[in-house]
């Protein structure tokens, strides 16, 4: 699933330039209609993984989509593991 997603990562930034053309030529109010439809086919034309949505937030270390912490790039289980041994710098265990 890790490689799979990483390669979703590879295509969406390959097709991320021709999207955001294709979608400012459909939202701009002074092209014509046949400009507009003709950019809607080729929009429709362009691979779905080329959807930037498709792509799930991953930790870097386990590979697990769920409980991701996006500051540190990793799951809530190693992010706790991780600060409990120390390895990331500014964070302490709290007690009270």
């Amino acid at each position: 699933m890790i490689q799979k997603n990483n390669q979703k990562k590879v295509v969406v930034e390959r097709f991320k330039e021709k999207r955001d053309a294709l979608r400012k030529i459909m939202k701009d109010p002074a092209a014509g209609l046949d400009e507009k439809m003709e950019a809607q086919r080729a929009f429709a034309r362009l691979p779905s993984r080329s959807i930037g949505v498709r792509v799930t937030n991953r930790c870097a270390i386990t590979g697990r989509p769920r409980g991701h912490l996006r500051k540190f790039g990793v799951s809530r289980i190693a992010f706790r593991d991780m600060a409990s041994r120390g390895l990331i710098p500014g964070v302490v265990k709290s007690s009270w």
